[in-house]
């Protein structure tokens, strides 16, 4: 039981980082054009895509749809390992 618990944990940590790495790289000019760029790119932008058609920036220029994403990964994760504790 505390195995798939710890591993929904470190799947939820480690896609945390990456989503914040993701994030970082944006305020770099030619970063996302790297290799680690590109890889967060096609693993980060599918799940920050859904909030992005929700939420839009402000001033035209501040996405805070990372933000949102985060809080609302935690929350999932969260559930998840709720319900393994439940049926488990």
């Amino acid at each position: 039981m505390y195995n798939i618990d710890y591993y929904i944990y470190t799947l939820i940590e480690i896609y945390t980082y990456m989503l914040i790495a993701y994030v970082l790289l944006s305020w770099l000019p030619s970063a996302r054009n790297s290799f680690i760029g590109e890889m967060l790119g096609k693993l980060c932008e599918p799940y920050l895509s859904v909030f992005r058609r929700f939420i839009p920036p402000i001033g035209g220029m501040i996405d805070i749809s990372p933000i949102v994403a985060l809080i609302a990964l935690r929350f999932i994760g969260e559930g998840v390992r709720a319900i393994i504790h439940f049926f488990v």
